[in-house]
């Protein structure tokens, strides 16, 4: 135990530390082919499109298709993403380091949902990959992390508190986690007529769990009374550094002839990771009186506590969506369009459903330009941006996005970032 001097401010650093930490230490989007940025450059709408080993992050039944098998290397990838639900570029600029007046907090308080500040983090890392023929190989590394931190405790941190100031916990919450994968896919036809073609297909992934943290419990209270403060409050977090899962996917691709291709993808459908490796529930309290004539010399005693148990094993699966996609796949100009709808609110995942659209133009055979827009999901509206290099069978690609919908990116909300490198038979 410990005691010390208490106001609203320090509630609201306590908060925002116990919150920080449950995300900072696991945020490094869960799978899929976000870190391939030729279809990041099309705003992710690649479902149709995806050949050789990109047709295992989007839709294993393209393997199947003659028009889709592709020999392929994978080098390497990295997609990165960095977003929130309240403030822009210009914002950050502005305010940053100024001496803030009382107008600058409200048009700065006024900026935030109701609902809190949401933050989200996220990396998809590609190691390598290879297509041969109906199969695919890939290994990969996921993580994502979402905090969401109370308007009440930013308005303290920003104007301190106030007689009759009441505030609360409530809507607070943070999870991440980070793991890799190792997937094998392959897809199979099983009706063909002519150019038309279908098929089907499945990946299997071996997930190793690394890091897991899961805000589970958030609440408390503060009150500025005549005679003083009171409240109390708790802070519990679930962690886990290690543990071991499968996944599965399921898809189905048909050729409607050489041009156009619809597709649907299942990720996820089955999933679990068992987190076995030092399983804690870790645990802040805290609590304090109101200020009394007897202790008014004493100004409040917050008195907190801090605990550690050791928890058994748990699971938790990762977040399944379906995704209906079309594709214009033949010709210097290709375009696509993906509807993806998740089924749960998690880390990386979103119940939102979204719609991306894409275009990729080769002004010359080695120099594609792509662009694109999506609506909706975790990012809101975004704009793409992207091409790439392609020399024989080497190629690099490179991707821009913003969260906003603005073509100003230092006024949008988010940016996310990707770039590969592989080869191409």
């Amino acid at each position: 135990m410990k005691a010390g001097r208490f106001t609203h401010r320090t509630l609201a650093q306590v908060s925002l530390c116990g919150l920080a930490l449950s995300i900072i230490i696991s945020s490094t989007a869960l799978g899929g082919g976000f870190s391939l940025a030729r279809s990041a450059g099309m705003a992710g709408a690649h479902l149709g499109l995806a050949k050789g080993v990109a047709a295992a992050y989007f839709n294993p039944a393209n393997l199947g298709l003659s028009s889709h098998r592709q020999t392929s290397v994978h080098l390497a990838g990295i997609g990165l993403n960095l977003t929130n639900n309240s403030f822009s570029l210009d914002d950050y600029n502005t305010y940053t380091g100024a001496l803030l007046t009382q107008a600058d907090k409200q048009i700065i308080l006024g900026k935030i949902p109701i609902d809190g500040l949401k933050l989200t983090a996220d990396a998809e890392a590609s190691f390598s990959g290879v297509s041969v023929k109906q199969f695919a190989l890939t290994f990969t590394g996921y993580g994502a992390g979402e905090v969401n931190i109370n308007k009440d405790v930013l308005e303290v941190l920003l104007n301190g508190n106030a007689l009759g100031d009441t505030i609360s916990l409530e809507g607070m919450y943070g999870a991440g986690w980070t793991y890799a994968s190792v997937g094998l896919s392959f897809g199979v036809p099983i009706y063909t007529k002519g150019t038309r073609q279908l098929a089907v297909g499945a990946s299997a992934h071996y997930l190793k769990g690394i890091y897991f943290a899961d805000v589970t419990r958030v609440e408390g209270f503060a009150a500025t009374l005549a005679t003083g403060f009171q409240g109390d409050g708790a802070l519990i977090v679930h962690t886990a550094d290690g543990g071991s899962g499968f996944a599965l996917d399921f898809g189905a691709a048909l050729q409607l002839n050489e041009d156009y291709t619809v597709g649907l993808s299942l990720k996820n459908l089955l999933s679990s990771i068992n987190w076995s490796g030092n399983p804690e529930e870790r645990g802040f309290t805290f609590a304090f009186d109101t200020v009394t004539l007897a202790n008014a010399g004493n100004d409040s005693v917050l008195v907190t506590s801090e605990f550690t148990n050791t928890l058994s094993g748990f699971s938790s699966n990762l977040p399944s969506t379906l995704t209906l996609g079309i594709a214009n796949t033949t010709g210097k100009f290709l375009w696509a369009i993906d509807w993806e709808q998740g089924f749960s609110r998690n880390p990386g995942a979103s119940t939102k459903p979204q719609l991306t659209a894409g275009a990729e133009y080769a002004f010359a055979k080695f120099l594609p330009l792509r662009a694109g827009l999506g609506f909706g999901g975790r990012h809101g509206s975004q704009l793409a941006f992207g091409g790439g290099i392609k020399l024989s069978a080497f190629y690099f690609d490179i991707a821009f996005l913003t969260s906003g919908s603005t073509l100003n990116s230092s006024s949008n909300k988010g940016a996310r970032f990707a770039a590969s490198t592989g080869l191409s038979f």
